[in-house]
């Protein structure tokens, strides 16, 4: 007896060994994934270990020094070596690194402890990326040999980083603390009534109207909020947040919870100023900056130090308060030095739309029998600057 298979049966059981064979390369492929990733947590586990540690410092303190003594004898070699034309200027900036790298070779291998050696060893590669950088706008250069050499500096950088961080560790084991995050404490005096003040602040959707770096503050009810700032080189960071205290017209005070991209907590103080000159609001904020201390190094090199943002959102903030906007200007727009020129229409309309509060008109002559308001700014040592 002969039998006829069925063409649609046979094209189902193709069709299903097909997918069998794709399911089962797709879990080969998630296998493989999940194996690298431990394997690559494991390998960085395994340099973290003390013995391993202290083995690779000492390792990079020779690299220091074999590196520092080649740009010192020999900077036209190493030029030529990364692509960078042999000029005056470049003899100068290598016979530069070169001292620096030999001071901190030297540093590293001289200490049993040499952990701001290595992390000042990072400090040096933001320094010669930063060189690379420049050398790759220029015309008489050789771009093939400079990615060759970027691509290195960046794979140094990473090893002082984990270096770093793992000295770092073991120095706060041995004292028995906790690694300090940044702590920053600022004033400022706002010609309004206290009540007013207390009450804009405490509707923390205003907050994004005059921080310049918060996107947004989203409330959940039950005293949580979530939020979401900017961070360095264009990328963001969000956290949920739980009100600790709350003292109407006198006191909010805040922190984090669970695995937040940035730990924080903080308080701000909202005093009657002597003389009814208006309210004191002083902010008191802590927190663990992303990337840990190399991200606060990272942060103040490229414009972002936080003491200076706490500063500027509170003179925005008493813009808001005072006039009802944020005054605009050049710098406004453009940040570091550039020659100055007027806003455009264009350019003072988006950002006036920005930091515009739609709800509130301008308070221009309400501040009639007041003193003309005094900006205090505090610093985390408790000085203060009038």
């Amino acid at each position: 007896m002969s039998s006829t298979a069925n063409p649609e049966t046979l094209g189902q059981t193709r069709g299903g060994r097909q997918g069998n064979t794709i399911t089962a390369n797709n879990r080969q492929s998630s296998m493989r994934g999940r194996s690298s990733a431990s394997n690559g947590q494991s390998v960085l586990r395994k340099m973290q270990q003390p013995q391993q540690v202290k083995k690779i410092a000492t390792g990079l303190g020779w690299f220091s020094i074999g590196l520092g003594m080649a740009e010192l004898l020999a900077p036209d070699s190493v030029a030529r070596l990364i692509g960078v034309k042999q000029t005056s200027t470049s003899r100068t900036l290598l016979r530069a690194f070169g001292a620096r790298e030999l001071a901190a070779g030297i540093g590293i291998l001289a200490n049993d402890r040499p952990t701001g050696w290595v992390w000042s060893r990072v400090a040096g590669d933001v320094m010669d990326l930063s060189m690379l950088g420049t050398a790759m706008t220029k015309d008489d250069t050789d771009r093939t040999r400079l990615n060759a050499a970027t691509a290195a500096v960046i794979g140094v950088t990473a090893l002082d980083i984990v270096t770093g961080s793992g000295l770092s560790s073991q120095q706060s084991a041995r004292s028995g603390a906790r690694t300090p995050g940044i702590h920053i404490k600022r004033s400022i005096t706002v010609a309004r009534p206290r009540e007013e003040v207390y009450s804009f602040w405490h509707d923390f959707k205003n907050l994004p109207r005059f921080m310049k770096h918060l996107e947004s503050v989203t409330v959940m009810g039950n005293g949580r909020s979530h939020w979401k700032a900017k961070a360095p080189a264009g990328s963001t960071v969000e956290w949920d947040a739980e009100t600790t205290a709350d003292q109407p017209n006198e006191l909010i005070a805040w922190h984090s919870l669970g695995n937040a991209d940035v730990s924080n907590s903080g308080m701000v103080r909202f005093v009657e100023a002597p003389g009814g000159r208006g309210t004191e609001v002083h902010v008191d904020l802590h927190y663990d900056p992303p990337g840990g201390a190399i991200g606060a190094l990272f942060a103040k090199m490229f414009g972002e130090e936080p003491g200076g943002q706490i500063a500027d959102d509170l003179r925005r903030f008493k813009q808001v308060m005072e006039i009802g906007e944020v005054m605009l200007s050049d710098a406004t727009v453009t940040e570091g030095p550039h020659p100055a020129q007027p806003l455009s229409s264009s350019e003072r309309e988006e950002y006036r739309e920005e930091y515009r509060e739609p709800s509130r008109e301008p308070n221009r002559g309400m501040n009639r029998g007041m003193s003309v308001p005094i900006e205090r700014t505090t610093d985390f040592r408790g000085q203060s600057s009038m």
